[in-house]
């Protein structure tokens, strides 16, 4: 009898025990509610890594957008990936605030992408909130839009997801040939596509063209170590040495850097081969070249196609 006591004592004690435990937790659970998820302006705001494209916001007039309903997926460039893409804080107070608009826009489709529908691609066509297109790649490697590396993904909004960004998305400004007459560091390698276009083949047209291309993009100073000391020299230069050796700079189809591999020897438009290596900084060789030449600058976008500058002429 007092074995069967003492059991039920037990089991009464682990009930009452039950009902205190549960009680207390529900009166938990009540007094401290799940927070409210935050929205895409809201987690800008907030989040001082993000304090550069804050004040872009705020300057584009964006910020009311972003806190709306959405959905809004906006690949978002943190104060780092400014000063990795030469943005100060005086550089954005200088820009009109259609001209942050226009960056900003660039930089968000209007729907919610979280990283795992982000397509495998490779560059995936995507049309930003600014009507232009974004180029998205999904690997082994991560994601990468435009080439630039996604370097946090999915930080969740309520009204869309945030990816943060290595660098600032630039919208092209062109074709490739207008990216380089926008560019003062390329009035040689413009005055070279003219000459050329003097000759047999309209270089000048078949990068206006639709491409897409890849150009590797020589600055004034890989032109004068290569030989042409001014423009005129390079306007007395014969159109079809020209024209070989600029067709030797460009490549049929979007080749970011991120697509950029070890040893890789792709054709050019003349032909020829090119010879790519990643070992202690990306370089690009011509098969004349007794040296490499340096990729200094990457991904600079162009309605039809990308460009990326290099230090010396690539020679056939």
């Amino acid at each position: 009898m007092k074995k069967i006591l003492s059991k039920n004592v037990l089991v009464w004690m682990m009930f009452c025990l039950g009902i205190v435990f549960i009680g207390t937790a529900c009166k938990k659970s009540s007094s401290n509610p799940m927070p409210t998820q935050q929205t895409i302006t809201t987690i800008v705001s907030n989040n001082t890594n993000f304090s550069l494209l804050k004040t872009a916001v705020v300057k584009a007039g964006l910020a009311t957008t972003l806190n709306g309903t959405g959905p809004f997926t906006v690949f978002a460039p943190s104060d780092t990936a400014f000063a990795g893409s030469g943005i100060t804080a005086s550089v954005i107070n200088s820009l009109t605030a259609d001209q942050l608009k226009t960056i900003l826009l660039y930089h968000t489709i209007p729907a919610n992408i979280p990283a795992a529908n982000v397509p495998a691609g490779p560059n995936a066509k995507v049309i930003t909130a600014s009507g232009d297109s974004v180029f998205v790649t999904k690997n082994a490697n991560g994601v990468f839009v435009n080439g630039i590396p996604v370097t946090q993904a999915d930080i969740m909004a309520s009204n869309g997801v945030i990816h943060a960004l290595a660098r600032v998305l630039i919208p092209p400004v062109g074709n490739i040939v207008q990216v380089a007459q926008s560019d003062t560091s390329f009035s040689y390698l413009v005055a070279a596509v003219l000459r050329a276009s003097q000759g047999a083949v309209n270089v000048a047209s078949v990068l206006s063209g639709p491409g897409p291309f890849t150009v590797f993009a020589p600055t004034n100073a890989a032109f004068r170590a290569a030989g042409f000391a001014t423009v005129n020299d390079i306007n007395n230069a014969d159109p079809a040495t020209l024209t070989s050796i600029l067709t030797y700079h460009v490549i049929a189809g979007r080749i970011f850097s991120s697509d950029l591999t070890q040893g890789a020897q792709p054709t050019t438009l003349n032909t020829g081969k090119l010879t790519i290596s990643l070992t202690g900084g990306a370089t690009v060789k011509g098969n004349s070249n007794t040296v490499a030449s340096n990729i200094i600058a990457t991904n600079i976008m162009a309605t039809n196609g990308v460009v990326h500058v290099i230090d010396r002429v690539l020679l056939p």
